[in-house]
Parts: C-alpha cells; structure tokens; sequence
C-alpha cells in the first residue's frame, strides 16, 4: 500500500511540473506577442530593411513648334498592407466601419466588379493579414486622385494601409509620325532620339527605404526616408509637325500605289541644316501596309545617279573640263569606257553631248568617260575629291545609328580604274540618303556644308538649360565657279532632262538630280529586277531654303521604278505644300512702314468679372461686348483695342475651350458634369469634343494645351 502512494506521489508531482512548465511556456509566449511584439517586430523589420532606387519622371520630346512627339504619362499600382497598426487598431473598427462605403467606391470607379464582390475581396484581405494586397494595376492618374477621396483611403497609408506605386508608361501622342526618329521608350530596345539623349530625358534616380515581407516583396517605410529624384529634361527638336506629316503621306501615297517596299523622305533648312522631317516607312509582314520600322534615311545603299553630283564637282575642281566639252556617248546606250562597259538605263538623245547634258539626262556611259578622262592615270585623285566632299566620313547627324560611308580603294591597276568608273555613275560606293542630301544642301547654300542636326535645344522646365546652333562642317567644299556650274547642272536635269515635266508650271523653280540604281543587297541580286529610284534637290533654285531628298526601294520586276517617275512627285507634292505654306509667304512679305501701335494678334478665355478687374487695374481702354448674364467671356484683339466679349455657357452644349487656362478648363468641364483628361503644358489648344456638340454627364472630354 506504501508503495502504491508513492508511485501515485509521484505521478501527481510530474503532471504538477509539466503543467507549470507548460503555462510558464504560454505565459512567456503571450508576453513576447503582445507585450514586447512591437519591439521583436521593429527588430525584424530594421533586419529586412533596404535602400531601393526609384525612378525618375522621363522628359517630354517636343517638336520645333511646340507639339508633344514623346512623353510619359503616370499610372499607379494601389496595394493594402492588411497589417498596419492604424487599420487593426481596436480590433479593426475603423475597417469595419468604412468597408461598406470604400466597396460602393470603388465599384463606382472602376465598375469591374459589384459592391458586394470589392466587399468580400477587402474582408478576405483583411481577414488573412495580407502585407501587400494588390487592389488594383495601372490606374490613371484621375482614377488614383478620386480613389484618394474615397472613405478609408482619404485617412492616410498608416490608418488605411493603402499604398501607390507610380509607374510611367511612354506615349506617342501622333502614334507613327517620325515614329523611327523619335524612337522607342523601352527597357531592352531604346531607339532614335529616346537613346541619343537617353541620358538627358532619364533624370536622376531617387531614393526610398523599403522592408521585405512574405515573397520578396518590398513594401515602403516612410515618405520621410525618401530621396525624391530628379525628373528628366525636355528635347526640343527642329522637327516640324506639319512638315513630317506632309513628307509622311507624300511618300505613303506612292508606296501604296506602287507596292514599293519601303522609302524614305528628308526634308532640310538649307541655310542651318535643321531636320524638318524625316519619314521612313518600309512594308510590313502582311505584305499591304506601312510603318516606320526601320530608318532607311542613315542605311548604306549605293545610290544610283544622285553620285554623279560628286562625280562632276570632281572632274571639274579638277580642271580641263568644262560644261561645253563635246563627249560621245553614242545611240545605243551602251560604250566601252576604259577598262568595263557601261550601260545606260536609256539611250541618249543624240549620240554627242557636252559635259552639262550629260549630267542633266543621267548618261552613265557620259559620266564615266568624263571621269575616265580625267582621273585614268591618278584614281587615287577621285578619293581625294571625294574626301574633300567629306562623302567618306559621317554627317554627325545627333542620332544613334548613322553608318558610315563605304568607298573602294583606288589602287593604279585595272581593278582600281574599274571602281573609279563604276564609283562616277553610282555603284562600288555606298552611303545613306542623308550623306546625299548634305552634299547637295552644300550646293544650295553657296557650297558651305552644314552639319544636319534634329535637337535645337535641351530644356528644364521650360527654361533651356543647353541649345544647339548650326555648325558648318566646310565653309566650301569646292570653288565657287565649281558651285556655280554645278547649280546649273541641276537646273538643266529639271528643264530639259530626266525630270523634265515634272515641275510644270511650277510657280518656283527646283534644282536636283534623279537616281535609279539596281539593287543588290540582302535576299536581291541585280538580276531580280529590284530597283532604288532617288530624286535629291532644293528649292526656290535661285534663292533655296529648302532641300529635300526621297529614296524608294520597288518591288521587283516593276513597272515604274524610275527615279523621275517614282520618286520625282513625291518631291514635288512636298514642295508645293511647302511653298504654299511657308515659303510663298516669306518670299511675298514686303516692308511695312513701322506703327507705334501692337499689330500681333490674341486671343484670351476666361472669368469675365477677372478680365475687366485686370483691364480696369492696368488702364487698358476696351470695348465691352458682354452681356449682364454669364459668367465667362473671350477677349481678343480688334482695330489695336482689346474686346471682351461674352462666351455662352450652358450645361447641355460642350464649350469652346480655347484659349482657357487649365484652372478655368477643369472648372467649366466639372461644373458640367464631364470627366477631363489633361495633356501637355499652358493653355488649351485643342478638345476632344466639338464646341456646341451634346454632352451627358459623366461624359470624357479629353484637353490639349500648348
């Protein structure tokens, strides 16, 4: 019996002491959790904290007149931390009490799923303490400024958990105009000015402290741990909207009626070298229609007849030869010049021509015995020429991707004498359409060259920080009688040569050579019928301001693959837009005798009671033609005297906004009822909707201002 009681004894005394180790185990569990939790919980966020960099606002790329080519524009990724005190504080009363609302919000907005849905998705999140609980990807930055205001999300990230990511998303506004030229904006593939001036549109990068949770996500700690970054700087270019479209449909046009499968246009301000255009569209895989998937304008092709420019000035720098010499080129279209026989594409008029018909109607057997004859015992001359024509180097264009020119060496022996021929009427050489129409820009500018360029200026808020002047390249390539006589050459291919007829009854006269080269490169060889048709020229020829370059690649064995009849009207059609549009009104401007009073035209929209306060505190007289109602009134220049008149307003019709400032814009828009959408800098240029079309409310009406 004793024995039992002790073996009992001391069963009891066991359990007794596991128990008390037990609740001493619990007891210092609870107490690490909800006395000292905070403290662990700090600990293991300083050891999972870490410095990230974020990213900086990318600049804009604007157009000479003020058009956005390139910009960014904001969207944000929402997330919940689940788990922030100030959202589980008093067992969650301030999530319970805003659910409902924040569902109905959001079901508002976004209209992707029902209140009860957003409901059920907000307590499952709370429910599991989800740190980073995506709610919604990409939103706009209107959607995330009204989601700002909901219930909840209004009391801050510490008491509601939200957090936004921003993210920029790149944007074309005009989609695939010099779509090439202004390039891509993109992790792995940047292209044309977005990777030429990559480093000036990127900014500086900032700083943030983050701590990782579950899944290698990082969460934001603190705004005030954050090093903002510094947005990126604005590209000014000296492309011209207008213009780039103009080249652009020119050159689509007669690649769709040709099946041509790609091209390219440039277009040039002779006297600086500023890029007004630059079109480079090429066929894509459904084999119909068009893009800018490659920039044609610095690829290296051999270009045709558009070389015997080089050709000419050579031989005549030179000397011994003059525009009169007699050449015999014969009738059958092809001679034995030197060392090769040579082939014109068509025969020649007359079987003598001088040195000036020669160029003016193409003749490649011409061209190569006047070469032949000057430089057969010194080819290394020609090079020389060439080089002092600065055709073997790059232009220095400020674009990624330009090639350099590819020339045969000229040795004394029968190969050398060879690629000198082939070389005078285009072929064994290489380079880009832009080197071409460099060379001939020299010529329409008295033989200085200038260096083209397509960045004006480098600015900073509206402030330019870097600007870009024209930079001559040679202050004259060749003599000025050399120029001289070349302009004529040039003259004599538009009037009586290979582009005779197209500029007929031309009100201004064109300077400019043809081109039509057989094409061998890639997946063709010469015999597979594909040909590179060019034409290269300036105008007004007696006083040029513009010069202009178009290259269309046919497709094999085509009816129309002359340069004079492919690419020649092309030409033509942006000339005459151009001459109409601008040079027409440069060149009829006549003196006007000088007024004391302010002849500039504007043109103002806004509070009617705002614009008399100010007319009235600077002393301006004016002419009042508003009415006693409405609030709003448009202010312009009449007989040199400002005019306020009154601007209706109404709720069922959409207003113009012209002219408003983006305050005024907003109010007018909401007041109406309309959701607005913002791009661009100043006052408004352009809407969506049509002035005096219906509008219901909850309509989109999206703003540009300029």
């Amino acid at each position: 019996m004793e024995v039992k009681r002790d073996i009992l004894w001391r069963v009891y005394l066991g359990y007794i002491a596991v128990v008390v180790v037990c609740v001493v185990i619990l007891g210092k569990a609870f107490y690490i959790q909800q006395v000292q939790g905070k403290q662990w919980r700090n600990l293991s966020d300083s050891l999972h904290q870490h410095i990230e960099e974020t990213a900086a606002e990318r600049g804009t790329i604007y157009s000479e007149d003020g058009q956005m080519l390139s910009t960014s524009i904001p969207q944000f990724d929402v997330y919940i931390d689940f788990g922030a005190e100030g959202l589980r504080d008093k067992s969650g009363v301030r999530f319970r009490d805003n659910v409902d609302s924040l569902s109905y919000c959001l079901a508002d907005l976004f209209k992707d799923r029902t209140t009860e849905e957003y409901k059920k998705l907000l307590q499952s999140g709370y429910k599991h303490k989800n740190r980073y609980f995506l709610l919604k990807r990409k939103i706009s930055f209107r959607e995330y400024q009204q989601m700002k205001q909901f219930p909840l999300v209004r009391l801050g990230r510490n008491k509601s958990g939200f957090i936004a990511e921003v993210r920029s998303m790149r944007l074309n506004p005009y989609q695939m105009l010099a779509f090439r030229t202004i390039g891509l904006d993109r992790d792995s593939s940047k292209v044309g000015l977005e990777l030429t001036y990559d480093s000036v549109l990127s900014g500086i990068k900032g700083k943030r402290l983050v701590r990782y949770i579950g899944g290698g996500v990082s969460v934001p700690v603190d705004e005030d741990y954050q090093l903002e970054s510094e947005n990126g700087k604005d590209v000014i270019t000296t492309l011209d909207v207008h213009i780039q479209d103009i080249a652009e449909s020119s050159l689509l046009k007669m690649l769709q009626n040709n099946q041509a499968e790609q091209g390219c246009a440039i277009v040039m301000e002779v006297g600086t070298g500023k890029i007004k255009a630059i079109a480079n569209l090429g066929k894509n895989d459904d084999d119909t229609t068009y893009s800018e998937n490659l920039n044609y304008a610095l690829r290296n092709t051999e270009p045709g007849s558009t070389i015997k420019l080089a050709t000419l000035l050579s031989v005549l720098s030179e000397g011994g030869t003059s525009l009169s010499d007699k050449v015999e080129v014969g009738t059958t279209g092809s001679a034995y010049v030197g060392v090769r026989m040579v082939t014109d594409h068509e025969p020649a008029p007359k079987p003598v021509l001088t040195v000036e018909e020669c160029f003016a109607h193409s003749s490649n057997v011409g061209m190569g015995k006047i070469a032949y004859k000057t430089f057969a015992s010194k080819p290394g001359k020609f090079l020389s020429y060439l080089h002092q024509l600065r055709l073997d180097s790059v232009t220095g264009i400020d674009l990624v991707g330009e090639t350099k020119p590819k020339l045969p060496k000229m040795k004394k022996s029968n190969e050398g004498l060879h690629e000198m021929v082939t070389m005078s009427f285009g072929y064994a050489i290489q380079m880009s359409p832009l080197q071409t129409l460099t060379l001939y820009n020299a010529i329409a500018n008295g033989g200085k060259m200038v260096k083209p360029y397509l960045v004006n200026s480098i600015d900073n808020d509206g402030v330019p920080v870097k600007e870009f002047s024209p930079v001559v390249l040679s202050e004259s390539i060749c003599k000025p009688n050399v120029v001289k006589a070349a302009q004529e050459c040039m003259r004599a291919v538009v009037t009586e040569g290979t582009a005779k007829g197209i500029f007929a009854l031309s009100p201004y006269t064109v300077a400019g050579k043809t081109g039509t080269a057989h094409v061998a490169d890639g997946k063709y060889k010469y015999d597979d019928g594909v040909y590179q048709a060019s034409f290269v020229g300036y105008f007004p020829a007696e006083k040029p301001q513009y010069s202009c370059i178009v290259v269309i690649r046919t497709r094999p064995h085509a009816f129309n693959h002359f340069g004079g009849g492919l690419s020649g009207p092309v030409f033509r059609d942006i000339a005459d837009r151009l001459y109409t549009l601008y040079v027409k009104q440069k060149t009829s401007v006549k003196m006007a005798k000088v007024e004391k009073t302010d002849s500039s035209y504007y043109s103002y929209t806004g509070m009617k009671d705002e614009m008399k306060r100010m007319l009235g505190t600077l002393n301006v007289p004016y002419s009042d033609n508003t009415t006693e109602s409405g609030d709003w009134a448009k202010m312009y220049r009449q007989a040199d005297k400002p005019v306020v008149a009154a601007l209706p307003v109404n709720n069922k019709q959409m207003p113009a906004l012209g002219g408003m400032g983006l305050k005024d814009a907003i109010y007018v828009c909401e007041s109406m009822g309309l959701k607005v959408k913002i791009s661009g800098k100043g006052k408004v240029m352009a809407q969506s909707i049509t002035a005096g079309q219906a509008i219901n409310k909850g309509q989109q009406v999206t703003i540009q201002l300029n």
